[in-house]
């Protein structure tokens, strides 16, 4: 119980607050509570029974075509979560690409995320 506290309480983004496996995926996607949407990202939402938020991303290359700009899109989204943890509860959050991207720029790409990560802190 002390690991999950130490979670909410801090802006790290540990190991714990990742979706591992093909099983937590899996579920997110099947059965998702909520769906938000922006312009090219959507988030699938469920709560676990966990007492702390958990991140996955599945961005493919059809829609991010290079390494560089999906590895930068990774690191946007979880500095995001990183920083908005602490709003956010229970909740399993994988993120995907609806729209390819290349042509958004950093703002773009963060207010998106941002918009994102604040419907979810609404409800």
């Amino acid at each position: 119980m002390e690991k999950n506290a130490s979670i909410s309480n801090t802006k790290s983004f540990v190991k714990a607050q990742r979706l591992l496996t093909p099983r937590a995926f899996k579920q997110v996607f099947d059965a998702p509570e909520r769906k938000v949407h922006q312009a090219h990202l959507m988030a699938f939402v469920r709560t676990n029974e966990l007492a702390h938020a958990r991140l996955g991303m599945a961005i493919t290359k059809r829609k991010v075509p290079t390494a560089v700009m999906r590895n930068k899109l990774k690191r946007h989204i979880r500095e995001h979560f990183r920083n908005y943890t602490i709003n956010l509860k229970n909740n399993d959050i994988v993120f995907i690409v609806k729209k390819p991207i290349n042509e958004l720029s950093n703002k773009e790409i963060d207010l998106e995320i941002f918009n994102i990560l604040k419907k979810l802190k609404i409800k």
